[in-house]
């Protein structure tokens, strides 16, 4: 029996991540989309945990989370994400992903409840950036502010994540956030493998050209896992390229809320089984959670709810 070749031809290495598996992430959120936007958008702890079966069931691995009150507005309360990791736990063993982005500098609710809720991934921004948004046709912006992460920030966060065991998702919007995380090394508050997201389309950050994706996959450290988070209009050619270069992807009512054909999801599950399907007609398959597990360096379920 010989061994699956690899897209070269070369016999692939039975010990190597086997490249033919992506990790599908779904953002079911986020912290700016409301249902005046997009009426999909989950706000309580219940309607996060229902998209986040849905996403699990339509083949994503990790479910990246925003907290909401039920109003829709953004919480850091380490009392909601505790009850989001409780309703997702009742419905599926997708991997939690908690986002830990804020514009402020203090982190006091983010560093609790990763310690206390200990989701299996946190996002981890590790850059600062001019963060708005334009509107064309008004000639204004929608949002225009700048998104401070500064190393004494950044660190504070990873202590938090070390300390649990929770892995930190590299959260980089543009070339320079890549090429910066090498002090993180040195200090060992960042241990490999290392996981990258690339953000792309979002304005003060990187473009959504392949041609970016190729430069930070060429920065990153050598054996780290990396994904594309392609933001807006032209998602789904990007999640395409991340594809085509072995990239995993997110998707996600977070970052665009219409399918292939222009028209508006409805949850998530419909954009997940989207971009499996894109997945499959490239010639890969999506991760199970298991996989996820393993190819994060997370160890064993029962081990990371000890």
């Amino acid at each position: 029996m010989h061994d699956k070749p690899t897209f070269n031809g070369e016999p692939r290495d039975p010990n190597a991540r086997d490249p033919d598996i992506c990790v599908v992430t779904c953002a079911v959120n986020g912290l700016l989309a409301t249902r005046k936007q997009c009426a999909g958008i989950p706000y309580t702890p219940v309607e996060i945990a229902e998209e986040a079966r849905r996403a699990y069931e339509a083949g994503a691995a990790v479910a990246h989370i925003h907290a909401r009150n039920d109003d829709g507005s953004s919480t850091a309360s380490p009392a909601v994400f505790a009850e989001i990791k409780a309703e997702v736990r009742k419905r599926c063993p997708i991997l939690l992903n908690f986002s830990t982005g804020t514009i402020l500098e203090a982190v006091d609710e983010q560093c609790t409840y990763i310690r206390e809720s200990r989701p299996e991934i946190a996002s981890l921004n590790v850059g600062t950036m001019n963060y708005s948004k334009y509107s064309r046709a008004r000639k204004s912006f929608d949002f225009d502010m700048v998104f401070p992460n500064t190393y004494q920030k950044i660190g504070r966060l990873l202590a938090a994540m070390n300390e649990v065991g929770v892995k930190p998702e590299l959260e980089c919007f543009d070339s320079g956030h890549t090429q910066g995380v090498w002090p993180l090394i040195d200090m060992g508050l960042l241990r490999p493998p290392l996981d990258f997201s690339f953000i792309v389309n979002v304005l003060g950050g990187a473009p959504a050209h392949v041609e970016a994706l190729q430069l930070q996959t060429r920065i990153m450290p050598a054996g780290s896992e990396w994904g594309v988070i392609a933001v807006s209009h032209g998602q789904w050619r990007m999640l395409a390229a991340a594809l085509v270069l072995g990239g995993n992807i997110r998707c996600g009512l977070e970052d665009h809320t219409y399918l292939p054909g222009g028209e508006m999801a409805r949850n998530n599950g419909e954009i997940v089984d989207s971009a499996v399907g894109l997945i499959r007609n490239i010639g890969r398959r999506p991760a199970t959670v298991e996989e996820a597990r393993t190819i994060f360096g997370l160890g064993r379920a029962d081990a990371a709810a000890s």
